[in-house]
């Protein structure tokens, strides 16, 4: 795997830095996914992470996430951290209000407290999550506005999101990009995969990974 960042402005960054991913590799079987990829986001700071199929842009951002363990290499965070998957990891016999209950406990949210946060923020995503619908029965774009709602529920500091807008009309994506632009201006560091490059204007920096059909020695 090829590693290259583009960076915009120039100068030394003085914010804080709440993500540092250093020299990560990881492999399966004899295919090298990732092979000692840096990463550094500060506060207040949006990277896009773009390319190919395959070039390992998901498992980078689990690595990041604790949910997968590199062969090698290290992640910082300083901060809470919120991820949003590609997949939607929902509940599927579960309505909106017991996702944000559910996934509230895990911050410390009262019912109520989660209740109220998970329906402002998907307010924000237009969508009245006080519908009594089922997960399931939710249609796919619905239920990643969910999937994102869930992944920002805690108020984190840190903000990992792997396509997140699939499913969404075009008024939500383009909303999504302006909601992007604000998480980043309220200090939020935020890293989205993504394969829509006419928004690349909207971030801060670009990491591109390239896949290669080398096995790992």
């Amino acid at each position: 795997l090829a590693e290259s960042m583009e960076t915009r402005g120039g100068g030394t960054d003085r914010r804080p830095v709440r993500l540092q991913a250093r020299g990560i590799t990881k492999t399966y079987g004899r295919r090298a996914v990732l092979t000692d990829v840096d990463l550094v986001v500060h506060a207040g700071e949006a990277v896009a992470v773009v390319g190919a199929n395959g070039a390992g842009k998901s498992a980078l951002l689990k690595i990041c996430a604790g949910l997968l363990s590199p062969d090698a290499g290290e992640v910082i965070i300083d901060g809470r951290l919120g991820y949003c998957p590609q997949e939607v990891g929902l509940f599927g016999f579960l309505m909106p209000d017991k996702h944000f209950a559910l996934f509230g406990a895990g911050w410390e949210l009262t019912r109520q407290q989660a209740r109220r946060r998970g329906r402002r923020i998907a307010a924000r995503l237009d969508w009245d999550a006080r519908q009594r619908a089922q997960a399931r029965h939710l249609s796919g774009g619905t239920q990643q506005k969910l999937n994102l709602t869930l992944a920002m529920l805690g108020d984190a500091d840190i903000l990992l999101l792997d396509e997140p807008y699939q499913g969404f009309d075009r008024g939500s994506y383009i909303d999504f990009w302006h909601y992007l632009g604000q998480w980043r201006d309220a200090g939020k560091a935020v890293v989205v995969i993504t394969d829509m490059l006419d928004s690349l204007d909207r971030v801060d920096r670009v990491l591109e990974l390239s896949a290669t059909e080398r096995g790992a020695r």
